[in-house]
């Protein structure tokens, strides 16, 4: 017997149906306008993981997941503007400070929609970005090298590290003001439709009641180790949106292997604890990360000399897929995925 769909993952697929994908090529070279972000928000997706209480849908990971993957494989430019909003979502969720009463409720609601700056903290113990008390709030100086949604985000999750090794999140408007300015748009060669800037930071103040977040770097850092262990749904996303240009009996073998390898990574990341068996996540993650340039490349060969034009969906699913192997990278991942590379198929070290 079939399941009932959860009514996220219908909404979703509805959405990537009739606009994200015949959109796709064209928001490519365009960029992400505003009207998809207005969908996205209409459709209930940005509170897929929100508390219930806060009119989220309280949905399992399952479906945040399923969701992911139907959306990035839509449209990765749309789906990475968007996937940045659960991370403030979740992280008012085990808040505690005021910023969540205030914030909380409409970012569930999908009301307003957040970008996040924080990957630099991966870079620790540079802190590309400083953060310090200055008077009843806080100062941040420094660079934010990749700011995604620049001109689409209502607001922005801000991070910093102090002299003391703490890191401090707080929420910003995301817009130019006294001590903040962006770059030009980055051009990429994927993604650059998500309009990615750079931020400057020279002494933005922020009121306390901003903050959502302020613990010890070590703290934090453990945390965020175990989320990049996991395989990105939108892996899985985009391989099978470059399957679905294939042939069957292309397809079949490759579609066989991302079963089976989507199945192991979700059963990891639904492990109870979520810091053991590093090694394996790592080890699947690498593996993903193979049947997509897979897949990818198996589209690119069946489309011919066509897959050469800025117009083909197969060239932008491969660089699509050349995103996702840098995506919330760190030296742990990246290590994992160089050894990975350069073990012949069938050894392991």
């Amino acid at each position: 017997m079939d399941l009932i769909p959860h009514p996220l993952v219908v909404r979703a697929r509805r959405l990537a149906t009739d606009l994200l994908a015949p959109e796709a090529e064209r928001v490519d070279q365009e960029g992400v306008p505003a009207g998809h972000i207005e969908a996205v928000k209409r459709s209930g997706l940005l509170g897929v993981a929100a508390p219930a209480e806060h009119g989220g849908a309280g949905a399992p990971p399952a479906v945040l997941r399923e969701t992911a993957e139907i959306l990035a494989g839509a449209c990765c430019a749309t789906w990475f503007v968007q996937t940045q909003h659960h991370t403030p979502v979740q992280t008012l969720a085990r808040s505690e400070l005021p910023v969540r009463e205030r914030l909380l409720g409409p970012l569930s609601r999908g009301e307003l929609l957040s970008g996040v700056a924080y990957a630099h903290l991966r870079s620790f113990p540079r802190r590309p970005v400083r953060v310090s008390r200055q008077g009843q709030g806080w100062r941040f100086d420094g660079t934010v090298p990749w700011y995604t949604g620049w001109g689409l985000n209502d607001v922005m999750l801000l991070a910093g590290v102090t002299d003391s090794e703490e890191v401090l999140f707080a929420f910003a408007e995301a817009r130019e003001q006294p001590g903040l300015r962006a770059s030009a748009p980055l051009r990429l060669a994927a993604l650059t439709a998500a309009r990615t800037v750079s931020l400057e930071l020279d002494g933005l103040w922020l009121p306390a009641e901003a903050v959502a977040l302020h613990t010890p770097y070590a703290r934090w850092a453990a945390g965020d180790r175990i989320k990049t262990l996991h395989t990105n749904p939108a892996v899985f996303g985009v391989a099978e949106a470059a399957l679905s240009l294939l042939d069957d009996g292309t397809a079949a073998p490759l579609r066989s292997r991302l079963a089976d390898v989507r199945d192991r990574a979700y059963a990891l990341a639904d492990l109870p604890a979520p810091e053991v068996r590093a090694g394996e996540r790592l080890a699947v993650r690498a593996e993903a990360y193979e049947v997509l340039r897979a897949a990818t490349t198996a589209a690119v060969v069946a489309g011919g000399g066509r897959s050469m034009a800025l117009t083909s969906r197969a060239q932008r699913l491969a660089r699509e897929g050349l995103f996702l192997l840098v995506q919330g990278q760190t030296a742990e991942s990246r290590e994992a995925h160089l050894r990975a590379l350069a073990t012949p198929r069938g050894q392991t070290r």
